[in-house]
């Protein structure tokens, strides 16, 4: 039987007053299943009776042999197929969110091959995260984190979910997934889960099938061809779907801790309107209102800007970019820590966010060029060489993509070139630039 989310039931509400753990929660966190037997089994009279109470039981825990009918969190069990954890249901061609699941976006999502994304959060009642101003919320055992990523495909394609081709991602194409995708034109790649139980957060990640009615654990990750359509241009490259080694590399931002934990799940990530339950409103406020987060300020901290608004200005486009793109290693505490190149929002210092700052190492991941960022030359600039290969001993970020990421490496450009300062051929900043 699979191990699930227990908590104890009040003692009045069995025979005999005994305590058992709980085999299910359902999407308003009410109790759906039965109790241990051993503490109140004795009060009933007859073997018969406590064989149809198993089988009951069993039943109830199983979902009758098929994917459950409500969300259900597995304490330590890894289950081989997505739709045994109860998150979605696919009918009339569309992929739905189960009840009590909460659809988020990011102001400046991470690049991932022009792939589209697809976020959730599940929590059972009565549980919450408390709000962090600057690091990821501290979330409760039991929550369960979304991502599924999928591509819109040709119109002509009669498979969409078989389809080698995929559309580079355009306004028109995008779905906010609140009440679930339209697979009319889709084709689903992976859905990344992160669950939080009591030894922490593990990632799982989950790869669809040939028909989209369900996803298979791949702990190992896997390679999907692809060609990506963007007009009349096409370019072939593998999708990549990561092994739990590598999203552990991400998803580890401290390396005192070694713990890990969301990336995109912060206050400057998710202070945005979105649409979703209670209308379009703050997101921040929207995870209050449903209960799932508890300790936001009236006036929270300033929010990352939407990477593509032209009216927030380049630098904040480009530090937002930077910021999620980067910073889950290059900060303080993370494992980049020792290129002493911080990426992170927080950071101020223009030496720290790279101007006129030599490579910390030597080698074929400089491009040959001098330093970190070169004021009013990105052509000089590292940043620049390794946002734009795809030499996998070179590149920046190091794994969730294939492609180099053109309209972020644009924007990246256009913040260097802006800059103002000089740098010395080799001690460095002649003295330190401003933004």
């Amino acid at each position: 039987m699979q191990s699930v989310f227990a908590y104890p039931l009040s003692r009045s509400r069995f025979p005999g007053g005994g305590r058992g753990p709980v085999g299910k929660v359902d999407e308003a966190g009410r109790n759906a299943a039965i109790p241990a037997f051993r503490d109140w089994a004795p009060a009933f009279a007859g073997e018969a009776i406590l064989v149809v109470l198993v089988l009951l039981a069993v039943l109830l825990l199983a979902g009758c042999g098929g994917a459950p009918r409500v969300v259900t969190f597995h304490a330590e069990d890894n289950p081989a197929k997505l739709s045994e954890w109860g998150l979605f249901t696919r009918s009339d061609g569309r992929l739905a969110p189960r009840e009590g699941m909460v659809t988020y976006e990011l102001n400046t999502p991470l690049f991932s091959d022009y792939a589209q994304k697809w976020r959730t959060i599940w929590m059972p009642k009565g549980v919450h995260a408390k709000y962090d101003p600057d690091k990821w919320f501290d979330f409760p055992v039991g929550t369960i984190i979304t991502k599924t990523f999928y591509y819109s495909t040709p119109a002509g394609a009669a498979v969409p979910q078989a389809s080698g081709e995929v559309l580079k991602v355009t306004p028109a194409a995008y779905q906010t997934g609140v009440t679930g995708l339209d697979l009319s034109h889709v084709r689903l790649m992976e859905t990344r889960l992160l669950v939080k139980r009591a030894s922490g957060w593990v990632a799982l990640p989950y790869v669809w099938n040939a028909d989209g009615s369900d996803a298979t654990l791949e702990r190992t990750g896997a390679e999907v061809p692809l060609t990506l359509v963007d007009g009349a241009r096409r370019d072939a490259f593998s999708y990549t779907v990561p092994n739990q080694n590598q999203c552990a590399g991400c998803h580890v931002q401290d390396y005192r801790t070694r713990a890990v934990n969301p990336i995109g799940l912060k206050a400057r990530h998710l202070d945005r309107v979105f649409p979703g339950e209670g209308g379009e409103i703050n997101q921040l406020r929207r995870l209050m209102a449903v209960g799932y987060l508890t300790g936001v300020p009236g006036q929270a901290p300033p929010a990352n800007a939407n990477w593509q608004d032209e009216k927030a200005g380049t630098v904040a486009q480009a530090r937002a970019y930077l910021d999620i793109n980067c910073s889950h290693c290059h900060n303080r505490v993370g494992a980049a820590r020792t290129s002493g190149l911080w990426l992170d929002a927080q950071t101020v210092d223009p030496r720290i966010l790279g101007l006129c700052k030599p490579p910390v190492a030597a080698g074929r991941g400089t491009g040959d060029r001098p330093f970190d960022v070169v004021p009013g030359q990105p052509d000089r600039s590292i940043l620049t060489y390794r946002l734009a290969s795809t030499d996998p001993g070179e590149m920046m970020p190091e794994v969730g993509r294939t492609l180099a990421h053109g309209e972020g490496l644009a924007l990246v450009t256009r913040y260097i070139a802006m800059m103002k300062g000089k740098c010395d051929a080799v001690n460095g900043p002649e003295r330190a630039p401003a933004q």
